[in-house]
């Protein structure tokens, strides 16, 4: 599958706009790791962009999140790592991540929501106007949009990055697609 074969994928299987913005956020961080740490970036983004495709299908059971996604998407012939990756990105079902596209996914997720929350307080509401201080002072306030697991993103020290190095290259990604997040 390519990119263009998944994005229309994602638009036929998911409604809701920000969540559709929340996939392709994911998916620029994720090729810009893959960049960094030597990954694939075509399998790193797909693997972004796909991860909730089951999202809306298991919202009323969170327990089968991540579960149908990684089925969807291993009858489709992707590929294992990216299927994996998918599963074990729902801390519900308790899977070891192992390998480096399945941790990195596991601490991208959360960290595009909070990126986005440090964006919406900003009265232009604009990525443009923040910087990776901002978003990490933001981090830093526990009642500042509670559902940007923390202690998730702070996982990417499991793949060689320090907090403020991962903000700060989250955030450059997503400034790269500002358009296309109407931010």
């Amino acid at each position: 599958m390519n990119r263009e074969e998944a994005y229309q994928l994602i638009k036929e299987k998911v409604k809701n706009k920000n969540l559709i913005k929340h996939m392709l956020a994911v998916e620029a961080i994720m090729k810009a790791l893959a960049k960094i740490l030597g990954g694939d970036e075509e399998k790193w983004g797909l693997t972004g962009l796909l991860h909730d495709i089951d999202y809306e299908i298991t919202e009323k059971d969170p327990n089968m999140h991540s579960i149908v996604g990684a089925d969807m998407l291993s009858k489709m012939g992707l590929d294992n790592e990216l299927v994996n990756a998918v599963r074990a990105h729902n801390d519900m079902h308790k899977i070891e991540r192992t390998t480096l596209l399945e941790k990195a996914l596991y601490c991208v997720d959360p960290l595009t929501g909070l990126i986005v929350a440090a964006a919406l307080i900003h009265p232009d509401k604009k990525l443009a106007s923040i910087n990776h201080n901002f978003v990490l002072n933001r981090f830093k306030e526990k009642a500042f949009a509670r559902g940007a697991k923390r202690e998730q993103i702070k996982k990417c020290s499991e793949i060689g990055l320090e907090l403020e190095e991962f903000v700060k290259l989250g955030l450059l990604a997503m400034k790269n697609i500002s358009k296309e997040l109407s931010l």
